[in-house]
């Protein structure tokens, strides 16, 4: 090849990692530069494993009879028909003996061949297989994502030549480094936004870091927790504790993230969460409304299939209340929580409180209830209590229960 082509193919792959391409795009692009230059590859898988609460990994599969690079994402939970095929690959054979690369030519081969893929690529039509696996070094391994596979397969009469081989092997490690480049991208937000949240995951990856750099916003706020959940760490085995936590908090952060809500943190067994104002603050309470209900709805599932199962169960309260809160960054010069502060916080904090002492699953505040507008034929006053730190005493309310059931 050229030295300017290669120079022109490793120059367009830093192109696409500086601009923010996607491990599609990145792929995708470099299979049709390296076809122009003459190097017949016709599909092209490229995985990657990687950082994801659910998600273990990634496979990107390009053909060039194909406009749009297919993504196949696969979880974490493991299958004994996965884990065949996984051993019957190359792949695993490349990561078994620790070699960079393995070539199968199909052209002119009688006889079985030692992976069933090649199997059906020569049933395909194809001729010539290269499968290479680039490894990171131990500093840029980050979670699972250690390397990126991939495969390169032609169809092309007399497969590829050596120095096509060899300009291809040169070329793929500045691939990977794209690749591994766009994965550390998309981790960092995926980081970002489970322990965030999606908008303060934004907002920190956007820039917004600076301790106590924060901006007052007016927002619907929510606070549920679990009734009884002392009594049950006291009474239950540790390990049931951890399940039950994710399946009630589940049905809450599904709840509220279905309705427009932010969930901002978790406090041992409750969430706190918000539903931003945007310049209609009846909308954002009449949302929180709507993930009350939804939670409530999934609840009965969850004690349900939880009771059939023999497994422990109890029941959650919901606390809701408007105001205007400071939201950003709080803490230490090391350690900063993105989060809202303010008095509202520490209202809707006490009135959940309360939530436990009058027996309610849902309860929410006059300033709510104002809010909400249409709440009126719904509510159900509770009184007026003291809570610590409000000057003046504050009427609560609860709904109708038919509209929780």
């Amino acid at each position: 090849m050229d030295p300017q082509v290669f120079t022109n193919i490793a120059r367009s792959i830093a192109d696409a990692s500086l601009n923010g391409h996607s491990e599609g795009e990145i792929l995708g692009n470099f299979c049709l530069n390296l076809n122009k230059a003459g190097i017949p590859v016709k599909r092209a898988l490229l995985g990657a494993d990687t950082l994801h609460p659910v998600l273990a990994g990634r496979i990107f599969a390009w053909h060039v009879d194909q406009e749009q690079v297919a993504l196949h994402e696969f979880g974490r939970s493991k299958t004994m028909e996965g884990e065949r095929k996984w051993r019957e690959s190359p792949f695993y054979h490349l990561e078994e003996n620790g070699e960079p690369h393995l070539r199968f030519r199909m052209v002119g081969h009688n006889g079985d061949y030692p992976f069933p893929v090649l199997t059906e690529l020569a049933e395909q039509g194809y001729t010539d297989y290269l499968v290479t696996m680039t490894r990171f070094g131990e500093r840029a391994i980050i979670g699972q994502l250690d390397s990126i596979y991939a495969s390169w397969t032609t169809a092309h009469d007399e497969g590829y030549t050596e120095k096509q081989l060899e300009t291809l092997n040169a070329l793929i490690p500045f691939a990977a480094a794209a690749v591994r480049s766009a994965s550390v991208r998309r981790i960092a937000e995926t980081l970002a936004e489970t322990y965030l949240g999606r908008n303060a995951a934004q907002r920190v990856l956007s820039g917004t870091i600076g301790r106590g750099e924060a901006e007052r916003i007016t927002a619907a706020l929510w606070f549920s927790d679990l009734r009884g959940f002392t009594r049950l760490v006291d009474t239950v085995s540790p390990d049931l504790i951890m399940p039950l936590l994710n399946d009630y908090a589940g049905a809450a952060v599904s709840a509220v993230h279905a309705h427009g809500g932010e969930v901002l943190k978790f406090v041992g067994d409750g969430v706190l969460a918000i539903f931003r104002d945007d310049g209609n603050l009846e909308n954002a309470c009449m949302q929180s409304l709507k993930a009350l209900k939804a939670c409530m709805r999934d609840l009965r599932e969850v004690r349900n299939r939880r009771a059939n199962a023999g497994l422990p169960v109890t029941d959650m309260s919901v606390a809701l209340h408007v105001g205007e809160v400071l939201y950003g960054n709080f803490g230490g010069e090391d350690r900063l929580d993105f989060t809202v502060v303010g008095p509202a916080v520490n209202e809707l904090s006490r009135i959940s409180g309360l939530a436990r002492s009058v027996d309610q699953r849902a309860i929410y505040s006059a300033a709510f209830k104002s809010a909400a507008g249409g709440l009126k034929e719904h509510a159900i006053s509770l009184g007026r209590f003291a809570l610590r730190g409000v000057e003046n005493p504050s009427e609560l309310f609860t709904l109708d229960p038919a509209l929780l059931r």
